[in-house]
């Protein structure tokens, strides 16, 4: 036949009727017919991107039915997973509680079992018949060498393979539930649909691939679903307790769970023909393994209590799991909590889950969307006005904060492509419209930098005219031409000559100064110094049970016309269950608490105390021998450790304090230095300049020095220079690194030398009419007592400190070995 479908309003009326279909879905169907009805004899590929929830099998079967009117023979659904084949083969099954009615041309099901029989090959050779074949799509994908595929085989009753039964009709329209899962990325997934050419492809979902925007007819989203009331609103449950153990949050996730059967059977004896549903756990979790370690965490006393009611559903389960998955809606149904990791992710609708916990980090709006949408479903059909069933609860101990940010992803919509070219106010195209294939000017300018249109702005030169820069004339380092200005340097600057940064010579060690540097230290802490009674005074504290509660977000929607709003809105709180904890577990946290502080000594003397303090604590907390055996919450454990803690650090912070010296390792010299490039060469210099670099040295560490004194510091550095007694030796500097402590501030000798037995000296030169000065005198007593300070500390090598005034200096009559015995140094 020939695929042509028109559009009948009085018919999408009937059968929205028939199908009692929601607002979203009647408005879904027809748009959907008006585009196919718009594209009679054209290949159309239309999204519905419809909130989870809301009813997209409504939707597919009123559109099959309305499709069918129209003389339509053949739909092929196609499914990701057998969970959701099954789904979809009740939908059409008239005995399954999931049947959808509704239908006046009831529809031939064809599925993977049945398709071979003759009973199915009679049906297709019936052109009058409605055939609907619910196929997964790996039913569907090009055989390999490996894997073969029944579905392309001949068939004896058919005389050809089903698949080419289908790409031969000529009316085939595919229906592609979780359509995201088929993008045209997914080539194998792609291709066994686009390959059978159908006529139309209709892809439903609840969260389309942003790169398929251009296919998507309608869009709905779950803001506006739960604003109009057709889903649960969702509510964020999490502890401020800093408490995120997965035990926890499944035991939360229990205690909700247990408020909401109490809410469900209260509002089904207010409401005698309200259908019985019983609400479940859902736990997503991160592995198969794990879903195994949190079924067995279930089962236990405090939790859901039973293994038989906790139902593990992941790829490896088996058939009698999947069966108890079908049934987990039926009221007979003892299944309390469901565990997956991926199986149910998508596509899996019941609506009796009341209460969700994602172990897995909820890392994108799709994920959270899907897992959220396992539990949006109302139980009862309608929302009841009792906010404990038409709430879902997600705990979320971990990650709240983030979901409670992200709230607004529940109102977005897939942004649809504009074929309009963006434009300002003056009709310029704006920058989106730029052309990435053309080159951007290397000097960073836009066309129109300089022009009146402001920065950005493109300014058209028309013939006769003239540009600002038809007079600029010069060549970039691109050989391109554009706005510059040239520049003649004077003939002064161009020879002055640009210091040059230099490291120290070739061979020269680097130095390690030991910077003694006094501080005030504590004095040795003892347990010994804390008495009972401030142990028993902080204890009071801890004398009451601390409660810890569980708060609960509702993600709330508020709809204005076509815009919603998502408001956070606070629930009330409930006091949450605590792990409880006899008194000996508590005596030991507190223990370990005072013998975790580094400053607590590890010995016998120390332990001791310890109990000592802990007994004192207790007492302050109420605690006597006669109630020896009582629990205590873990909150209330928790707050009694930290204070505990607290009161150790507060006496470990204030004990006396003393000082002390440490010796700081500076490493010299700084490096590099700027040489000025004229600079002299010492051993040629016939008159001292005060402040000039000297360059040419044989032993200094670095390419030149200065000096302040030609007397002292000068005929220092010459005399070290040539001694053969000195290995090496540098200069050091008012406000640098290396100085010594004194009292009255800190102390910048002249030079470092090493000789050649290894010494490190450390030497200061100084003017005959100062050496005698009181502030000269303390120094030296300092430098002398930091040298013998260094010798004992050992991790320095030997340093010595030598003072040299004028009158040593000449005696020493340029020897190093002279210098020493006209000096005497310690």
């Amino acid at each position: 036949m020939t695929f042509d479908i028109a559009y009948d309003e009085a018919l999408i009326e009937e059968i929205a009727a028939r199908f009692d279909l929601r607002d979203p879905n009647k408005r879904a169907l027809a748009t959907l017919v008006k585009r196919l009805a718009s594209g009679s004899f054209v290949f159309q590929e239309l999204v519905a991107d419809l909130a989870t929830g809301v009813g997209k099998t409504y939707l597919m079967s009123s559109l099959i039915e309305y499709l069918a009117t129209q003389g339509v023979r053949h739909v092929l659904v196609v499914t990701p997973g057998s969970t959701i084949q099954r789904k979809t083969l009740e939908n059409f099954d008239a005995a399954s509680a999931k049947y959808v009615p509704g239908a006046d041309l009831i529809p031939f099901v064809v599925t993977p079992e049945t398709f071979r029989s003759a009973r199915v090959s009679a049906a297709l050779r019936d052109p009058s018949r409605l055939k609907v074949f619910v196929f997964n799509v790996q039913q569907l994908i090009r055989p390999t060498d490996k894997v073969s595929r029944k579905v392309r085989d001949e068939d004896e009753n058919l005389g050809d393979a089903l698949y080419s039964y289908l790409e031969n009709a000529d009316d085939l329209l595919v229906i592609a539930d979780e359509h995201h899962v088929y993008h045209e990325k997914a080539k194998a997934f792609s291709g066994a649909i686009r390959d059978l050419h159908p006529v139309a492809l209709i892809g439903l979902t609840a969260t389309p691939d942003p790169a398929d925007a251009s296919k998507v007819a309608f869009q709905y989203t779950l803001g506006e679903a739960i604003a109009d009331g057709h889903v649960k609103v969702p509510v964020i449950v999490y502890r401020k307790d800093g408490t995120k153990d997965e035990r926890t949050q499944l035991q939360d996730a229990c205690q909700l769970l247990g408020h909401k059967e109490r809410s469900y059977a209260l509002y089904r004896e207010m409401h005698p023909d309200a259908p019985a549903v019983k609400p479940c756990l859902f736990v997503v979790c991160q592995t198969i393994q794990h879903a195994g370690e949190v079924g067995q965490l279930l089962a236990q006393p405090g939790l859901i209590g039973d293994g038989s009611r906790v139902l593990e559903i992941t790829s490896q389960s088996s058939d009698e799991a999947l069966e108890a998955l079908a049934q987990v809606e039926h009221p007979d149904s003892p299944i309390r909590a469901i565990v997956s990791v991926n199986m149910l992710r998508e596509g899996w609708d019941v609506k009796n889950i009341a209460v969700i916990v994602a172990l897995r980090r909820l890392a994108s709006q799709t994920l959270t969307e899907q897992i959220l949408g396992r539990g949006l479903r109302l139980p009862f059909g309608v929302r009841t006005g009792v906010a404990d069933v038409d709430q879902v609860d997600l705990v979320a101990h971990d990650s709240y904060q983030q979901l409670l940010d992200q709230k607004d992803v529940l109102r977005q919509r897939i942004q649809l492509p504009s074929s309009e070219v963006p434009v300002d106010n003056q009709g310029f195209a704006t920058t989106s419209t730029l052309d990435p294939s053309k080159p951007v000017d290397p000097r960073g300018w836009g066309e129109g930098d300089f022009g009146v249109g402001g920065a950005g702005a493109a300014v058209a030169i028309g013939p006769g005219q003239r540009s600002l820069f038809d007079d600029w004339d010069f060549e970039d380092e691109y050989g391109q031409t554009g706005p510059g200005l040239q520049f003649q340097e004077a003939e002064e600057r161009i020879e002055t000559k640009e210091p040059i940064p230099q490291h120290r010579v070739e061979g020269a060690p680097q130095i390690v100064f030991p910077r003694r540097e006094a501080r005030l230290a504590y004095a040795p802490f003892s347990l010994s110094d804390i008495p009972d009674g401030d142990a028993q005074a902080a204890g009071v504290a801890f004398i009451k049970e601390v409660p810890t509660f569980l708060f609960r977000d509702a993600l709330e929607a508020k709809r204005s016309g076509d815009d919603v709003t998502i408001v956070s809105t606070p629930q009330g709180t409930e006091e949450a269950q605590q792990t409880l904890a006899g008194l000996d577990v508590v005596r030991d946290d507190l223990i370990e608490a005072i013998m975790q502080q580094p400053e607590v000594p590890s010995e016998k003397a120390s332990k001791n105390a310890a109990k000592r303090l802990v007994w004192a604590f207790l007492k302050g907390a109420g605690v006597t021998t006669e109630v020896a055996s009582a629990e205590w919450g873990q909150k209330r454990r928790q707050q009694a450790v930290e204070g505990m803690r607290r009161l150790i650090r507060d006496k470990i912070a204030n004990r006396k304090q003393q000082m002390a010296f440490e010796f700081v390792p500076v490493t010299l010299p700084l490096e590099p230095v700027l040489v000025d490039a004229d600079a002299p060469q010492a051993h040629n210099v016939t008159k001292f300049k005060k402040g000039v670099q000297y360059v040419g040295w044989k032993k200094n560490v670095m390419p030149m020095a200065t000096f302040d004194a030609g007397t002292t510091e000068w005929q220092l550095a010459l005399l070290m220079d040539r001694d053969p007694n000195i290995e090496w030796w540098v200069r050091l500097y008012t406000n640098g690194p290396a100085f010594v402590p004194t009292t009255d501030g800190a102390y910048f000798p002249d030079f470092i030398a090493i000789d050649t037995e290894g010494t490190y000296w450390l030497i200061e030169g100084k003017a005959d009419d100062h050496a005698k000065d009181d502030s000269v005198l303390r120094k030296k007593a300092a430098a002398e007592t930091w040298a013998r300070a260094v010798r004992d500390d050992g991790d320095f090598g030997k340093w010595r400190y030598l003072f040299a005034t004028e009158t040593d200096i000449k005696q020493a009559g340029g020897s190093w070995n002279g210098l020493l015995v006209s000096t005497k140094p310690e």
